[in-house]
């Protein structure tokens, strides 16, 4: 009965909160209820349905406990499964705590007095947008993963586009939506390739299917593109910028938070029901990983939005979990336990980490947008001294994005590089060359990411105003300080004890690989105990500097005065440095990838008339590969657009001639 009991526990409580967060809006369908009164329901529901799935998760993970139940329904592609499994778990945590965050950061963010025409509209997606993401972890049939797949699309689409009254939102969500589609074809082709292989639509159990089937590649393409495009790898990434940059903050944050790595849970599920890898499966991943963390970071240095810039930041970190992923399988082709223990534990906790720190970072970003009226980095700065919570939550987002210790993404970073290491001292042969690349390429990340952090928080929040103000800014409200307060505590604690995760880890690696049946725990091949100690250190000497810092300050004189003017009588803000010169000299040594737009002033007499310099990092991939592309066979193609006459009766004609065409085949 107690068995019974701890597997049936969790998934009684991550079914009721998926239920829960799709109810959670639905008072805003009836006219009647105040939007106001919907808002503050809809927050409470969603604060108590990501206690109960988080503590069913951790039930789950703990426990080490699966359950499946079938459900009978009339719609094609066999019967519906649900399924609850550490691994679905895992990915359940991230979801449902940044929901949280972000419900109750919309209380004073997007309150409803002041938004009447989209609050009703964003409360209702946004609780659908959680319940679909959650449902799309526990399905284990084809039809039911697809049905709460497309509800997730378009409750993103959604709200994405509650501002839809500008036409650069409404243009980011019309992308988004194409490229989320594509992708979807490419999951439809790979579920009907899984029937050939499996013979069946349910989910096959994990290492059940051998890798050297006939069409096991072509459905590993498949699932690369089809959730590649979800996840943002590069050059799947097209959508990503402008949906994250356009999208309401903390709409921004649950997006780059967890949506993306719904697209990484889908790569990671389907990857599991196969054994036998072969090595070049691993090594497209490590590879697609590089490229999308080395040109994410890049492309996020040349930015001036500051939204825009973190979304860059999303596909950098994508690419870190991608190259985790992608050592993994290396390490599943090698028989290597301790590759794949280290490089799925490293991509799992960055899932993890990097859904905690980039939230906070959009709540932060949201709070400057809210104080400043502007997303534009060159018309920020001095931001400190006024809205000195936010820069203290931003601040933590800004080091544990970089990896820097004693905070999370450190750990996790720190778990794949102990992988690239083992894995070029223990190995040999064409494995050895992608992991020695892979190293130095995540320490090129990191550095870069140091880089851009520097210039973001130098630039919007240390020095003086770049541009005068209509208004004084304002620090963020309490509720909006409250979810940024906590994304950063779970920051630090990871970071601290990144021993409490072992547990969590280890269940959700042992759930996903099914090789040699040997298992292993990540402390006994990572010095994870001993980060706790040095994290304390760390932080017990930055307390006791910053005590004796204002001990000694409080014995001198204070005086307050304008950033060092370099020597200037009457230095002016627009002397400081600005995000494109900061970046100046980065973007000019990588110009080869990122093909910067510079407009300079032309000087042509000894006292010339007012200029002006402005520069511009393009998304290349969507402006000089897919668009020209697009426009070429959009040429190609317009005689066949005759057919699209709009004479209904020629349509019905199309129809019958397919449906004859195709029971003709059949």
């Amino acid at each position: 009965m107690t068995d019974e009991l701890t597997a049936t526990l969790p998934a009684v409580l991550l079914i009721g909160a998926a239920l829960l967060a799709a109810l959670s809006g639905m008072p805003m369908i009836v006219r009647g209820v105040n939007s106001r009164f919907g808002q503050r329901f809809a927050t409470l529901t969603m604060v108590l349905a990501a206690l109960a799935g988080v503590g069913g998760a951790f039930i789950s993970l703990l426990n080490r406990s699966r359950i499946l139940f079938q459900l009978a329904w009339p719609f094609p592609f066999g019967p519906a499964e649900i399924g609850i499994d550490p691994l679905t778990a895992f990915f359940s945590l991230p979801i449902l705590i940044v929901a949280l965050c972000c419900s109750l950061y919309a209380l004073d963010y997007w309150p409803a007095r002041d938004n009447p025409r989209t609050v009703r509209k964003l409360t209702l997606f946004f609780g659908l947008l959680v319940s679909s993401m959650l449902f799309v972890l526990m399905a284990r049939s084809a039809g039911l993963f697809l049905l709460a797949w497309e509800i997730m699309a378009l409750a993103s689409y959604f709200v994405l586009t509650t501002d839809d009254h500008t036409a650069e939102v409404r243009d980011a969500g019309s992308l988004y939506l194409i490229c989320t589609h594509t992708g979807t074809l490419a999951l439809f082709a790979a579920f009907a390739l899984l029937k050939s292989i499996s013979g069946g639509y349910t989910f096959p159990g994990a290492g059940s299917l051998s890798a050297v089937a006939p069409l096991a590649t072509a459905f590993y393409l498949l699932v690369l593109v089809g959730f590649g495009f979800k996840a943002g790898i590069m050059p799947l990434h097209v959508w990503l910028p402008s949906a994250h940059a356009n999208a309401p903050s903390h709409v921004s944050a649950i997006m780059s938070g967890v949506i993306l790595k719904v697209g990484i849970y889908g790569i990671v599920r389907t990857l599991s029901f196969f054994t036998d890898l072969p090595l070049w499966w691993g090594m497209v991943l490590l590879v697609l990983g590089m490229v999308s963390g080395i040109a994410g970071v890049l492309y996020a240095l040349g930015q001036h939005d500051l939204k825009r810039l973190l979304a860059y930041h999303s596909i950098e970190n994508i690419g870190i979990i991608t190259m985790g992923i992608g050592m993994a399988l290396i390490g599943a082709s090698l028989g290597s336990p301790v590759l794949v223990l280290l490089g799925m534990a490293g991509a799992l906790l960055h899932v993890l980490n990097h859904a905690t720190f980039k939230a906070l970072l959009f709540l932060g970003a949201g709070s400057v947008i809210h104080a400043v009226g502007t997303r534009e980095i060159d018309r920020m700065g001095g931001l400190l001294r006024r809205i000195p919570w936010t820069a203290a939550a931003f601040l933590v987002g800004a080091a544990a994005i970089c990896g820097l210790p004693p905070l999370n993404g450190f750990v996790s970073e720190l778990l794949i590089y102990l992988g690239f290491f083992n894995g070029v001292i223990g190995h040999s042969g064409a494995a050895v060359i992608g992991l020695s690349l892979a190293a130095p390429a995540l320490a090129l990340i990191g550095g870069l990411a140091v880089a851009c952090f520097v210039k973001v928080f130098g630039v919007v929040f240390l020095g003086v105003p770049r541009v005068p103000s209509a208004t004084v800014p304002h620090e963020a409200g309490g509720w909006m300080r409250l979810p940024m307060m906590i994304l950063a505590g779970v920051c630090l604690v990871i970071g601290v004890a990144p021993v409490a995760t072992v547990p969590l880890l280890d269940a959700a690696v042992a759930t996903w690989y099914q090789g040699s049946g040997e298992y292993l725990s990540l402390t006994a091949i990572t010095p994870l105990s001993w980060i706790t100690y040095l994290a304390v250190g760390l932080l017990a000497t930055a307390l006791m500097t910053m005590l004796l810092y204002r001990r000694q300050l409080g014995k001198s004189t204070v005086t307050t005065s304008a950033t060092w003017g370099c020597g200037y009588l009457a230095p002016d803000g627009r002397m400081q440095y600005t995000a494109s010169s900061f970046a100046g000299s980065l973007v000019d040594l990588f110009s080869g990838i990122l093909c910067p737009d510079r407009h300079a002033p032309a000087i042509k007499s000894i006292f010339p008339t007012r200029a002006r310099f402005e520069s511009h990092v393009p998304e290349t991939v969507l402006e000089r590969v897919y668009l020209p592309i697009l426009a070429y066979v959009y040429e190609k193609f317009v005689p066949l657009r005759r057919l699209q006459n709009g004479q209904i009766h020629l349509y019905i004609l199309y129809t019958f001639i397919t449906l004859v065409v195709l029971l003709t085949i059949t």
